[in-house]
């Protein structure tokens, strides 16, 4: 990287004290429907792991901005990546000791439809991490980050595309999230109707919804005879 912060990335974080699950904190705990909380490390490792797009918030100006973005999990760690121009980038870089961040991810997995309105809900899974985001300095991490990210998308794509290069570093800035305030909230399950409302006749249930993947479409200009590689075919 061609600039170094003002800050030095400081090491990953201790775990915490149950190897198996994050420790709950007031930001942590819900304040309406706690038995949907999870705290346990796979359910929390597999929602991020089955995104693909997170939502990064942070105060600019004295103000709130949230930004969708890519990101990838190493560990005990999310990484976020964008310009070295991006102002929270920036921000992560020059503050002291780091930028304040939310990041959430959501994966919607069903409409819930009840026979009234107001029971009318969603199937979800949602992952909240609160922390301090700092900016990587150190060049091995940097490009470790950046092939997660690729692979976050596609498992197995950093080692079948060419590495950035110089150029390509110096104008990539790549900010690290430790997990250690971390919760996820699930939803399953159909309407919650009240009793008195059961016989009305209105229908009521779940309607399922689910990614879809399309067959991969060649790139214009893709060069005669290289097929679809596996790792594709087995989204």
């Amino acid at each position: 990287m061609t600039a170094t912060p003002a800050t030095e990335t400081p090491a990953p974080s201790e775990p915490t004290t149950s190897p198996d699950a994050y420790e709950p904190t007031e930001r942590t705990v819900p304040t309406r429907a706690r038995e949907r909380a999870r705290y346990d490390r796979e359910t929390v490792h597999a929602i991020l792991d089955q995104a693909y797009i997170c939502h990064l918030g942070f105060v600019r100006d004295g103000a709130p901005v949230v930004l969708p973005t890519l990101f990838g999990r190493v560990g005990e760690a999310l990484y976020i990546h964008g310009s070295t121009g991006s102002r929270p980038l920036l921000a992560a870089g020059k503050a002291d000791p780091g930028l304040p961040v939310c990041v959430t991810v959501t994966h919607l997995d069903g409409l819930v439809l009840a026979r009234s309105a107001f029971h009318h809900s969603l199937n979800y899974r949602s992952v909240v991490v609160h922390g301090t985001a700092y900016q990587v300095t150190d060049e091995e991490e940097c490009r470790m980050a950046l092939d997660a990210l690729v692979d976050h998308v596609v498992p197995g794509r950093s080692a079948d595309s060419r590495p950035a290069n110089a150029k390509e570093l110096a104008a990539t800035a790549v900010i690290r999230l430790d997990l250690t305030e971390v919760s996820a909230k699930i939803r399953t399950g159909g309407p919650n109707d009240d009793a008195e409302d059961l016989g009305l006749p209105y229908w009521a249930g779940v309607v399922p919804v689910a990614p879809a993947y399309g067959a991969p479409i060649p790139a214009a200009g893709l060069t005669a005879g290289i097929a679809t590689p596996d790792y594709l075919a087995a989204l």
